[in-house]
């Protein structure tokens, strides 16, 4: 079932619900008991009724706003047939199709004289404090819509994207730049990723609680596709291999560049890249960072290092002969210049050797000792190639309508897509390869697949561990830098940390021009938001001098 069918079963659904819990209460307002069961137009007499903008109707129904704007619109019903209490709201929230309907077939219930003559201090202060909570609300909904249909704020807590990007930059991500992703849980708290807060084993995801329902699902599907991600891209896209959210648009959000695209072959050489057989294109504003290992025969001033080149990641070490810092990524420029200080007695790029496969294995249950069991996550991907993070490929990458041959050998490779990405059943029994149920030798590719790599080469888990990303799970790209504080952050794997600062610098500055000096437009940001906060002031001001002049 697509999408839009799927979503109309939906409001079908709800609208049945609403005209089953609500028909007598629509004929006691005068209106034909049938119109509590259409969609949108329930809701507009509600509003009409209630005396709120009748626009809001348009709301009802949209996914993660509407479940929000139908509360809202039940609580104003049931103030309609004064049931005005705190109680009756909650009830109206937490069982609105059940408490509805008790209201709706009780023999007692009338309409509430809402003439404000009539009404008691008391009961004029609560509408008051209620026109209050629904500013509050509508404040709520309006982010919640620039957040769920056109923009999402999106922090950066580690150092895969240094140089380029930092630990600490906050951005605004564009949801339409490759075409906007349709949202596939409609029933979720918002402004949530993927769960609500850390409520049992520390930093395990997996027994927390979700900020969403998982079994009302939507499928995935994309509009207005004018763009896909092209090479150079720095791209935002939920993590492939989440083994917590099945849902895709609520898998950890990543940010990475787009160095190879569907069709393309894609390489590492001795620590390079290199894309069909050439190296990579390097912009203006990427800095490709390596791991280096220098020896020292003093200590190194790391916070002097700090205030020339900014925060570098890096471990110490005291050794027999002096100390060994081994930086987590620097680039060619200014590895150069700390290989030229006075106490470096030599400085040289850490570089697997070649056809040593990079495999991880899972610690068992106490933590102490590692079992057979390969950790895919941390395992170069695909698991059976002797690659590493140095010395990785030639891989081509899967391209919409490309007819793979699936044998023992290529499976490791395909079997993501198959299976996960792609929604087939797969079975590998007695040396023969079965999907959904019918032995085969090839598949055909059913969508677009890209490599995911951080210019932090030696410090970023990207697409040579986890593989290729599929196009359903990109979700925009970068539009600028909105806040930039170094120390946001810690760095686990430093023997140092980043002092805190605000970078005035970085903030409201584009993300993907590939121009290596761009402009900071903060203070133009903070004039439009004096503007926005203080208009109100401005016009109350100004208007209180006019009247004073016509006095």
């Amino acid at each position: 079932m697509n999408y839009f069918l799927t979503y109309a079963v939906y409001v079908l659904i709800l609208s049945v619900l609403m005209g089953i819990s609500t028909w007598k209460l629509f004929k006691k307002m005068g209106y034909s008991p049938l119109l509590a069961f259409v969609p949108f137009y329930n809701y507009f007499i509600i509003l009409k009724e209630t005396k709120h903008p009748k626009w809001w109707a348009i709301l009802s129904y949209l996914p993660i706003v509407g479940p929000i704007m139908m509360s809202v619109f039940h609580i104003y019903l049931m103030k309609k047939f004064g049931k005005n209490l705190v109680q009756n709201q909650i009830l109206t929230v937490i069982l609105p199709f059940i408490y509805m309907a008790t209201v709706n077939y009780s023999k007692d219930v009338e309409l509430e004289d809402e003439n404000d003559l009539y009404l008691t201090e008391e009961e004029k202060n609560a509408k008051k404090k209620d026109t209050f909570i629904g500013s509050i609300t509508f404040a709520v909904v309006f982010a919640t819509i620039i957040h769920v249909f056109f923009t999402q704020p999106f922090g950066i807590p580690t150092g895969s994207m240094e140089r380029t990007l930092l630990v600490g930059d906050f951005l605004f991500v564009n949801k339409w730049s490759y075409g906007y992703r349709l949202p596939m849980r409609p029933l979720a708290i918002p402004f949530l990723q993927g769960t609500i807060l850390d409520t049992g084993e520390k930093g395990n995801p997996k027994d927390d609680p979700k900020s969403y329902v998982e079994g009302v699902k939507l499928p995935y599907e994309r509009i207005f596709q004018f763009n896909k991600p092209q090479k150079n891209d720095i791209v935002v896209f939920n993590y492939p291999r989440d083994s917590v959210h099945t849902s895709i648009d609520r898998r950890d959000p990543y940010v990475k560049r787009c160095v190879a695209v569907a069709g393309d072959t894609f390489e590492m050489r001795n620590g390079r890249l290199f894309v069909n057989g050439k190296p990579e294109t390097v912009l203006g504003d990427q800095e490709v960072q390596h791991s280096f290992t220098a020896n020292t025969g003093t200590q190194l001033d790391i916070p002097a290092l700090y205030n020339t080149y900014g925060f570098l990641p890096v471990r110490e070490t005291q050794t027999a002969t002096g100390f060994e810092y081994v930086f987590q990524g620097l680039t060619d420029g200014t590895a150069k210049q700390i290989k030229g200080l006075p106490n470096v007695v030599d400085m040289k790029e850490n570089i697997f050797p070649k056809d040593s496969g990079t495999v991880s294995h899972k610690l068992n249950a106490d933590r102490t000792a590692y079992t057979k069991s390969i950790d895919t996550t941390q395992s170069i991907f695909p698991i059976n190639k002797p690659w590493n993070q140095d010395w990785y490929g030639p891989l081509k990458l899967p391209k919409k309508g490309d007819v793979v041959t699936i044998n023992q050998e290529t499976l490791p490779e395909y079997q993501w897509i198959i299976s996960e990405y792609e929604h087939n059943t797969l079975e590998n029994k007695n040396g023969k390869i079965f999907i959904n149920g019918k032995e085969t030798n090839q598949y055909t590719i059913k969508q677009d697949y890209y490599m995911m790599i951080g210019d932090n080469r030696d410090a970023s888990l990207d697409a040579r561990f986890f593989g290729f990303v599929p196009e359903e799970n990109i979700v925009g790209k970068p539009m600028f830098t909105w806040m930039s504080v170094q120390g946001a952050f810690k760095d686990s794997s430093s023997s140092y940390q980043a002092p805190f600062k605000v970078r005035w610098e970085r903030m409201f500055k584009a993300t993907n021009t590939g121009e290596a000096n761009k402009t900071s437009y903060w203070w133009i940001a903070a004039m439009i938001l004096i503007l926005f906060f203080g208009w109100e002031y401005f016009v109350k001001l100004f208007g209180k001098k006019k009247t004073e002049e016509d006095l």
